[in-house]
């Protein structure tokens, strides 16, 4: 707009002085000065890269004026300046950081609950202390548990094995003892590995399985107040277990984690958005804490349509902004699990949404993708956002 109102006011001036030889406070409209001031506000923003169709108008009512001229070239020029730097105080401060305001739950998850499972325990520890480690503050819950028929019959061969007259409470205390003796040693052993790769602060709780596993693992999270849970991604029969299914759904944020390789280490992390939003936020952050700062961060989109490109490629733009380290973007013209099948050889980890965030019909429709995934070639994370 300052540019216009100035291109306007030279035109007028010059138009004035050298063309119709009367003072501007006299001069009237006139097709020569509004075509000057076009001419000149077209090459003033061709040369400073600037698309403001606002300039044009600026530079023609300066011609209506009439003795007021610098007075509203100056208003204009004070009045863009406030309205420019409104903009970038916006930008900077707030829109730049909006991932901290509009997605809170990824400023949280310092304290995190890892359910020790399955044959790579070390790797799914690992993973969950590295995202906790991104935190001054951050800390892992290692967690085992053991069923009520478990200690049930550890009571009952102690019960054959001791004197009868042995009090029952005696032997019942001595079988959770030693109950919670093996697990503590197991997951001693594993906070050891944690701690010597990461630095990070680590507790430990052993659980009884009154309810299902699932159940078990949501309620510990909220008794150990931890706002984010790591756990294994089982699988029976190529599906999730009902395990899986309970967490996933449950009032806490939860990462299933499935470990191909026994890696403990991301350098190349792959991130599958279907559209902008907190979940989507939420994987970026997790993974801008997971990857080492020499790794590479990819995220990625698959559209039906080529009409579609330009708008998700928009999206992923607007959706990598916020975050401090370089993201590349990729648009691909096919189905989420064909590109992953092509795709997921060239990256250590793979992070996706669990569709928690559909309706139940969209999910019957077609089930999520994390379901429908076989065998990949890499690690696999799906983050639940409650």
């Amino acid at each position: 707009m300052t540019v216009g109102a100035v291109s306007g006011w030279l035109a007028l001036e010059l138009t004035a002085q050298f063309w119709y030889t009367v003072p501007p406070t006299q001069f009237q409209v006139h097709s020569g000065a509004a075509a000057l001031g076009i001419f000149l506000t077209g090459a003033l923003t061709w040369l400073l890269d600037l698309e403001v169709p606002t300039a044009y108008s600026s530079a023609l009512l300066v011609l209506v004026t009439g003795s007021e001229q610098l007075r509203y070239v100056a208003g204009i020029s004070v009045a863009s300046a406030i309205i420019a730097g409104l903009f970038i105080f916006w930008r900077r401060e707030f829109y730049r950081e909006r991932a901290q305001y509009l997605f809170q739950s990824t400023s949280g998850n310092d304290q995190i609950l890892v359910p020790i499972g399955g044959e790579n325990a070390t790797s799914l520890a690992l993973f969950a202390g590295q995202i906790a480690a991104a935190h001054d503050a951050g800390k892992v819950v290692l967690m085992d548990s053991v069923t009520t028929e478990t200690i049930d019959q550890l009571e009952a061969d102690l019960a054959t094995s001791e004197s009868e007259t042995e009090p029952t409470e005696k032997r019942d205390r001595l079988a959770e003892d030693m109950i919670t003796e093996q697990s503590l040693s197991r997951l001693e052993r594993i906070q050891e590995s944690l701690t010597s790769a990461v630095d990070i602060s680590c507790e430990f709780v052993v659980a009884v399985e009154s309810d299902g596993p699932g159940e078990t693992v949501l309620r510990t999270a909220a008794d150990e107040n931890c706002d984010l849970v790591v756990a294994p991604y089982e699988v029976n029969e190529a599906r999730p277990t009902k395990y899986v299914r309970q967490i996933l759904g449950g009032p806490t944020d939860v990462i299933a984690f499935r470990s191909a390789t026994g890696m403990t280490e991301w350098r190349h992390v792959l991130v599958m958005v279907r559209a902008a939003g907190p979940v989507a936020n939420a994987m970026l952050e997790f993974t801008q804490r997971l990857c080492p700062t020499y790794g590479t961060i990819s995220v990625c989109t698959c559209i039906e349509k080529r009409a579609s490109r330009r708008n998700a490629e928009i999206m992923l733009e607007n959706l990598e902004q916020p975050f401090d380290r370089p993201v590349e973007t990729r648009v691909a013209h096919d189905s989420v699990e064909h590109f992953l099948e092509r795709n997921a050889t060239n990256y250590d980890l793979v992070v996706l949404g669990a569709s928690t965030d559909r309706s139940t019909f969209s999910r019957l429709l077609s089930e999520p993708t994390h379901e429908s995934l076989r065998d990949l070639d890499c690690d696999l994370a799906v983050v639940h956002q409650s």
